[in-house]
């Protein structure tokens, strides 16, 4: 049976924290989808310097959690900044998370798991200016490039993306 996955982004997304997940989901025969705020494309960074840009293929608005197998939310300082305070990215965090389904952040992304307030006792890690935040969200913070904990997967910055990437698919075998 063929995965599904759905990426959530917006503007000044980490360049390889969506482009190496979305290869290497691919390459695994994943179908994989982009969900922004609107249908224009979204520009990612690289550090600080602009990057490529990619089309989304839908909303969040429209995203729903049934068809999906997992979400994975890249990072970048702004795009999750930026996602975190849209009610509509929060609530499909959150019901990925009520769902039972897997939900991959890296980097700055952990900060739309604080935002849902899922990490509770989960442990997690990511960039490290963010380590203090998942602490005070609940999470037990770990220094391992990637760490899944039950249907959590997070991973600490670009390096780690394709690790990231089979850590969600592998999450996502029952």
């Amino acid at each position: 049976m063929t995965k599904r996955m759905l990426i959530m982004a917006s503007d000044g997304f980490e360049q390889d924290e969506l482009f190496v997940p979305l290869e290497v989901l691919r390459g695994e025969g994943c179908t994989v989808a982009l969900a922004a705020p609107g249908t224009t494309p979204i520009q990612a960074t690289v550090l600080d310097d602009p990057g490529r840009t990619i089309r989304p293929d839908l909303t969040i608005a429209e995203a729903e959690v049934d068809g999906w197998d997992a979400l994975l939310l890249p990072g970048g300082l702004i795009n999750p900044d930026h996602l975190r305070t849209r009610p509509e990215a929060v609530a499909l965090v959150s019901g990925f998370v009520s769902a039972g389904k897997v939900v991959g952040a890296i980097c700055h992304g952990p900060w739309l798991l604080v935002e849902a307030d899922v990490l509770r006792g989960v442990r997690a890690t990511g960039w490290r200016s963010i380590r203090t935040d998942l602490r005070n969200a609940g999470a037990i913070v770990t220094d391992g490039p990637v760490e899944r904990d039950g249907r959590i997967v997070t991973a600490v910055g670009p390096s780690d993306s394709a690790d990231f990437a089979r850590a969600v698919l592998a999450a996502t075998e029952r």
